[in-house]
């Protein structure tokens, strides 16, 4: 985790729903849980706007829903998704919206990446609309 990420995880960055931009994307090779760095750029709400969210999100057999679910969400190239393939330069740019929290694990602060939406849907699922009943 880098150091500006721990500097959030300490509070600035609140658990909450964020609009975000892919601003990197690297693959880790671990013997048994492979996995991609992101490094998630925050759109909105505009008070977060600039601040890096670094998060891992797991492509081992167990946890592949969760990184589809994302690459779905994010606009993904759905030819490249049907052949089962992740080009990390088609990753960058890409726009969605994250829930995040913070966890800790083996006593380090950890950032989690709880759920995706398409960008599409920010205006509903924003923390403006948080108390609007409609909103599920």
């Amino acid at each position: 985790m880098t150091q500006r990420a721990d500097r959030y995880a300490g509070g600035q960055v609140p658990d909450a729903v964020f609009l975000v931009r892919v601003q990197r994307a690297r693959y880790c090779r671990q013997a048994q849980k492979p996995y991609y760095t992101l490094a998630l750029a925050i759109l909105e709400p505009s008070r977060f706007s600039g601040h890096i969210l670094s998060s891992r999100l797991y492509c081992s057999p167990k946890a592949l829903w969760k990184l589809n679910w994302f690459l779905r969400d994010f606009g993904y190239d759905t030819e490249l998704l049907g052949r089962d393939e992740v080009d990390e330069t088609q990753l960058v740019g890409l726009k969605g919206v994250v829930k995040i929290s913070h966890i800790v694990f083996n006593g380090a602060s950890l950032l989690r990446l709880d759920g995706f939406a398409s960008a599409g849907r920010w205006e509903e699922l924003s923390p403006a609309n948080l108390d609007n009943p409609q909103v599920a």
